[in-house]
């Protein structure tokens, strides 16, 4: 056989040629950018104030939200100042509507009167425990700065620094003072 004849392909021949015919039918990759797919610079910036005027439109938003939420509080806080007395003050009411009728009658004796002062007391009071106010009458008690105050000091034969007499009875609001009770007060004794 001459060098020019062919010998039949060998399986080691065959498999390169197998790879060789596959890279040939893999198609070509084109390593390019691809400009079409790209967005260009004008795009892109159209995108970005798109993006900006929705942050912005939200910001505007939230903003006049929480103004709206600010005036309805403080619109709220100015009614609750407003009319805060609202209840107490209609409790009132009947009180002072005993007090007129009790001033509209003729004729009328001192024992009516006086019952109808009582009467319109116990209103009164009922009211004050409806409202949690509650009187100071502190006769006996230790005397104490921060619900009574002092208009005197007397000798008496008591413990030193005791209210001895209440002048003007005193108030709390839920345990917190209206009006300290008008007091005197039990001198210290001199030492001898």
């Amino acid at each position: 056989m001459s060098k020019k004849e062919k010998n039949p392909p060998t399986e080691q021949d065959q498999h390169h040629v197998d790879v060789e015919h596959d890279i040939e039918l893999t198609p070509n990759i084109d390593f390019t950018p691809n400009i079409e797919s790209t967005p260009n610079l004008e795009e892109m910036l159209q995108l970005a104030e798109r993006k900006a005027q929705e942050h912005y439109d939200a910001w505007m938003y939230a903003k006049a939200e929480s103004e709206n939420i600010r005036r309805r509080a403080q619109e709220d806080t100015e009614k609750a100042r407003k009319f805060a007395l609202e209840k107490f003050s209609s409790e009132l009411l009947a009180v002072k509507d005993s007090l007129e009728a009790a001033l509209s009658v003729e004729g009328g004796t001192l024992e009516s009167y006086k019952s109808g002062v009582e009467l319109t007391l116990k209103q009164l009071v009922s009211v004050f425990e409806k409202f949690n106010v509650t009187e100071m009458n502190p006769a006996g008690e230790k005397f104490d700065p921060h619900k009574h105050q002092a208009i005197s000091m007397v000798e008496v034969e008591a413990e030193p620094n005791t209210v001895v007499q209440v002048l003007q009875k005193g108030y709390t609001l839920h345990d917190r003072v209206l009006r300290p009770a008008l007091v005197m007060v039990a001198k210290p004794r001199a030492n001898q």
